[in-house]
């Protein structure tokens, strides 16, 4: 087996949902004809006591995540994102805490652990990624978490809200975000955040896990974020037409502005 990384601490930290895996309503937009080539590399492992048994049935751990041709620090970055530092160093920790449990506890449960990075979009310029990762350890439901990923192609480097935005641009965005996320809660411009929602302060906040779309900026907030658990996650999509003052010019999302 190819060795590649994961943390199990950090791994474990950042989870937090159960099986949920993020919708991308412009995953079908028109792709550019010089898209980057790639083929996804899988990792697997079974646990011993897997036998015959489907992997639906038994304690697995599975990675999957895509290697870029000629595009090698974009490939690296995605392996770290989606392992980490050391596959075989985490399906042992996985693996015997799997153990100890089912000794000690006497029950037939299966852990599952999946990291998957896919490729949502791309084009000349922008590339998008998304990560999902789930995992199950025998409490009274699983947890998940998803990331994205937006690369400039051109420079081979990632790319941040400020890198397309003005400077100065975070008070007048959150000011959007906020009046946004107001309707799609349905609450008022003067409805309290403090007893619902988990942000500092009672004060609505952007978070830096942002998809550049063609659609607008998409912030996710995974389960525990900002709502409790049964609230599930909340998708914003701030439009590009509510924040065209604060667009820079010349940028990989040129292209996405009318």
């Amino acid at each position: 087996m190819k060795i590649i990384n994961i943390g199990l601490v950090s791994v474990i930290a950042i989870l937090s949902s159960c099986g949920y895996k993020a919708k991308n309503p412009d995953v079908k937009s028109k792709v550019a004809s010089d898209t980057l080539k790639y083929h996804y590399e899988n990792l697997k492992k079974r646990a011993d006591d897997c036998g015959n048994k489907p992997d639906s049935s038994c304690t697995v751990i599975s990675i999957k995540y895509p290697v870029f041709n000629n595009q090698q620090i974009l490939s690296d970055t995605v392996k770290h994102w989606a392992v980490d530092t050391n596959f075989e160093v985490f399906t042992k920790q996985f693996l015997k805490s799997y153990e100890l449990d089912i000794a000690k506890t006497k029950r037939k449960v299966s852990y599952t652990y999946s990291s998957t990075v896919s490729v949502i979009r791309q084009d000349s310029a922008l590339a998008t990624l998304q990560l999902d990762r789930y995992n199950f350890t025998g409490g009274a439901h699983g947890s998940s978490y998803t990331g994205f990923l937006n690369w400039d192609i051109k420079t081979d480097k990632k790319i941040l809200v400020k890198d397309i935005l003005i400077d100065g641009y975070l008070p007048e965005l959150t000011k959007v975000a906020d009046s946004i996320f107001r309707k799609q809660e349905n609450l008022t411009a003067t409805s309290s955040l403090a007893n619902d929602y988990f942000f500092k302060g009672g004060k609505f906040a952007l978070n830096n896990n942002v998809l550049i779309s063609p659609l607008g900026l998409r912030f996710l907030y995974n389960q525990y974020e900002i709502k409790p658990y049964a609230a599930g996650t909340t998708d914003l999509l701030v439009p590009y037409s509510k924040i065209k003052s604060l667009i820079k010019p010349h940028t990989v999302i040129a292209q996405y502005i009318k």
